[in-house]
Order: structure tokens, then C-alpha cells, then sequence
């Protein structure tokens, strides 16, 4: 495999595993600290979450555009910005690389490496809240591309800060996070079979952020692509 591909796959999976202890590790501390308040339990896990998003996409993005993120991996393959082969060797790190970060956030804390979480997050109103977080998030990253790229990071950041508080699901936005997520009993947790309909929620917001990205931001005066056509 060339360098390259093998930089890429590590910024990859080391940016995902960072990405997920924090997302579990935060969520564990805070439950801790905050004596039962589940809105100051969910300000400590948003304030570290966006914080080591902008810190991840800021020393990855230059390697590997930093994913993290199989549903934003998606979208760049079909854009046609990242190859095939690449594109599934990326999600199969992520997928990976999430579930390690969960063993890594249990490690610190003392905690069995892999729990089985009781969280019920299910229901129309959770799947919606899904579609509509990954649409922000992926819409953020091709709108801050098309307009101030240099705007990538805190974009991201400040989405999944937003999300935690105005989605019904907290914003998990990332299919690799929510299968993740899974198997912590923790705050941050989510019972595995409310997993597919997190991820066919992300699925669909990642597609239609996709459709309408290319839409809204293509030059005025360019004609949209016929039938066939890229």
C-alpha cells in the first residue's frame, strides 16, 4: 500500500479513536461530577466533544480531510474526492477505530473494557432528529469547502455543539459513533438495536445534504448536469 494510503488510514483511525474516548470518556466523567443533573452531565460532554473535534480536524484535515466518519466518507466518494478502495479502507478504520476508542475511554476510567448499554434512544422523533444532524453537519462541511474553507474546523465543531441541544438524539451524526456508542453503559450509551435506525437516519441526512450542497452551491449561471451526467 503506498505511504500516502497508509498516512491517511492512521490519521484516520487515530483521529476516529480520539474522537469516540471523548465522546464516552466525557460522558463518564461528567455523569460522575454532575450528581445526577443530566443537563450538566450533557454541557460537559458538548464542551469536550467540540472542543476536540476543532483540535482533530485541524492537525488530521490536512492528511486525511479528517472523516472520522463513514457517513461523511460517503459523501466525498460520491462527489467523486475520494476513490472507492480508499473510501471503504477509511470506513472500515473508522468502524474499527470507534470501537477501540470506546475500549480506550473504559481503560481510563477503570470501567470493563465492553458494556452493552441499556440507553433507549428510539422512535421516529430520535431517527428524524439523526437525519437532521447529519444533514447540518455534512451541509457545514461542503458549505464552509465552497465558501471559507479555512471555516472547516470550527464548522464542524460548533454543529455538534448545537446538535447535542437542539436534536432529539443529541447529534450523534456519525454511524462508526453511534455502533460505537453501543457497548458503553455510560451517559453517552445507546442500546444496539437503536442502532440501524441511527444510522439509516444519518444515511438519508448525509444523502440530501449531498443533493442540495450541489445544487445550492454550484456557480449561478452553471446548468445543472442532465440525466446521466455527473
Amino acid at each position: 500500500m503506498p505511504v500516502d494510503a497508509l498516512r491517511r488510514l492512521a490519521a484516520e483511525a487515530v483521529g476516529t479513536c480520539i474522537l469516540v474516548a471523548t465522546v464516552v470518556g466525557s460522558g463518564v466523567m461528567a455523569e460522575g461530577l454532575a450528581g445526577g443533573n443530566l443537563a450538566v452531565a450533557l454541557i460537559g460532554n458538548t464542551l469536550a466533544t467540540g472542543a476536540m473535534l476543532y483540535v482533530l480536524i485541524v492537525i488530521f484535515g490536512p492528511v486525511s480531510g479528517a472523516h472520522f466518519n463513514p457517513a461523511v466518507t460517503l459523501v466525498f466518494a460520491l462527489r467523486g474526492e475520494i476513490k472507492p478502495v480508499l473510501a471503504t479502507l477509511y470506513v472500515l478504520v473508522q468502524f474499527s477505530a470507534a470501537l477501540l476508542g470506546t475500549m480506550l475511554a473504559h481503560a481510563m476510567f477503570g470501567l470493563p473494557l465492553i458494556e452493552h448499554s441499556m440507553h433507549v434512544r428510539a422512535g421516529i422523533g430520535q431517527w428524524m432528529g439523526e437525519a437532521v444532524a447529519t444533514f447540518m453537519l455534512v451541509a457545514g462541511i461542503l458549505g464552509a469547502l465552497a465558501n471559507a474553507p479555512k471555516a472547516v474546523a470550527p464548522m464542524v465543531a460548533l454543529t455538534i455543539v448545537a446538535g447535542y441541544w437542539f436534536t432529539s438524539s443529541t447529534s450523534f451524526a456519525n454511524p462508526a459513533v453511534a455502533l460505537a456508542r453501543a457497548f458503553t453503559d455510560s451517559f453517552s450509551g445507546i442500546r444496539l438495536a437503536d442502532v440501524p435506525g441511527f444510522m439509516i437516519g444519518e444515511v438519508v441526512g448525509a444523502l440530501v445534504a449531498v443533493a442540495f450542497a450541489g445544487w445550492l452551491w454550484r456557480p449561478l449561471g452553471q446548468p445543472s448536469p442532465r440525466r446521466g451526467e455527473g
